[in-house]
């Protein structure tokens, strides 16, 4: 097996068994530089990642290779920065111990080992799911749930965008339950793709009454984004199955998705109908107070600190996507252990790398578009004369996008919509810079449409 594929295969694997802002923090720019012997040589773009990497995830990394080639003995790291000649395998020496006291105080990413039984991470706990107006009607019948175990919201189908936190909530759920009521509760979270290989591999080996024996004999099944067993016919069926079994016998159900039932349409009816005979809740784009509070949440935890100026910043320009929010402290945090110093300017770097969006094919007809798309109304609404009530948001939202995300000069904007003097775009993107953190409605808004313009 080539190194490039080895790598990426057991990248794949690792990638499961840790958080993914660690992932991407120490893992992402890794590489597989050699292997001889038995011995592989994995490269790191730095001395700090390579003796975090070597202190923190070597078992991890050892055994997912072993899995893909047995002949695999021994992990070493070096620093490798991308360039130049490859590194190649030098007789082993040990690296200078890294002071743990010290990562712990500066930097706390401890990973908690999966419950093999469970398929549970301790690290998602419902005590440390920050709660705002965005989320407060899921969490509320979460806690509904753990009190009245299947008989109450059963099935609770948790629905929204990527990086909202459906994950820790109904994760945290499966932990609370397990605290609560001392294991004697037996739960089983899975996402749909674990579910759809056990599945196929059921179905391969004629081992299918062991795939039931494995979930219908759980008191709580958790299924993480179950709108990828839509159009599989198999796996739609077995969960069918599944679900009224559990079901009959009062087990509860929990199951996210990206989407409500109604807006899944590869889902098969009779699923889609189980589904909403439920209770369905769903959590929102985090508002700027929720981002606020989840940061200083999380610095504590993690027993450090940073300028409120920077914390300010950083909830107020990561606006869509909490695992992003966590990403960006991340990696705030590794410099700030790295080089003890952190500015507003360099935070402002970190940010926008983490922002940037490609924007080279988009034109100012396709942010028209999509805000028409959006309020149903015509394009020809927004760039003509039209001066109706109902045209005045959707125009303004326009004038603001075409500034945020193409820059164009507002003299520009003007033009583009209506032949307007350019102070009239002036004062629509003030406005609207002002008001997104204040209206949540407006927030949600624009979100929604900046996810129309991208997908085009």
């Amino acid at each position: 097996m080539e190194f490039e594929q080895l790598w990426q295969n057991a990248l794949s694997e690792i990638e499961v068994q840790i958080s993914k802002p660690n992932f991407a923090t120490w893992l992402k720019s890794s590489r597989l530089l050699d292997k001889q012997d038995g011995v592989v040589l994995v490269g790191l773009p730095n001395t700090f990642a390579k003796e975090w990497v070597e202190n923190k995830y070597q078992k991890i990394i050892l055994n997912a290779l072993r899995n893909l080639d047995q002949s695999t003995k021994k992990v070493q790291f070096t620093v490798h920065h991308g360039n130049g000649a490859a590194a190649t395998l030098a007789p082993s020496r040990r690296s200078r111990k890294v002071n743990e006291d010290d990562f712990k105080k500066q930097l706390a990413f401890e990973e908690l080992k999966i419950d093999p039984e469970t398929n549970l991470n301790p690290r998602y706990r419902l005590s440390s799911f920050v709660v705002g107006k965005t989320n407060e009607l899921a969490y509320a019948a979460a806690s509904a749930v753990i009190e009245e175990i299947g008989r109450k919201y059963n099935p609770l189908f948790i629905y929204g965008g990527t990086g909202l936190g459906k994950t820790h909530l109904i994760q945290g759920i499966g932990n609370e339950i397990k605290v609560r009521y001392n294991d004697k509760v037996r739960v089983k979270y899975v996402s749909s793709e674990k579910f759809t290989n056990d599945v196929v591999y059921g179905i391969r080996n004629k081992r299918m009454e062991d795939m039931k024996d494995k979930y219908r004999t759980v008191d709580v099944l958790i299924i993480d984004d179950v709108q990828f067993i839509g159009g599989k016919t198999s796996t739609e069926e077995e969960f069918f199955h599944t679900f009224n079994a559990l079901y009959e016998n009062n087990k509860q159900i929990i199951i996210s998705s990206d989407r409500p039932p109604k807006f899944i349409p590869t889902l098969e009816d009779r699923l889609r109908s189980r589904f909403e005979g439920g209770m369905i809740a769903d959590i929102a784009y985090p508002d700027y107070e929720l981002r606020l509070a989840i940061l200083k949440t999380k610095l504590q935890e993690r027993g450090v600190a940073l300028p409120e100026n920077i914390v300010e910043f950083i909830a107020n320009k990561i606006q869509k996507n909490l695992r992003e929010l966590e990403g960006v402290l991340n990696r705030i945090l590794f410099y700030q252990y790295a080089k003890r110093d952190i500015t507003l300017k360099m935070v402002e770097e970190i940010v926008g790398e983490t922002l940037q969006q490609p924007t080279k094919n988009i034109n100012p007809n396709q942010v028209i578009k999509s805000v028409a798309d959006y309020f149903e109304v015509s394009p020809n609404d927004l760039t003509g004369r039209c001066r109706q009530k109902s045209i005045v948001e959707p125009r303004q939202i326009t004038m603001y996008l075409l500034r945020d995300i193409l820059g164009l000069s507002y003299p520009d904007i003007g033009q583009k919509l209506g032949k307007r003097d350019h102070t009239t775009a002036i004062y629509a993107y003030s406005k609207l810079s002002e008001e997104m953190n204040k209206n949540q409605d407006l927030n949600q808004k624009i979100i929604a449409i900046k996810d129309l313009i991208y997908k085009e």
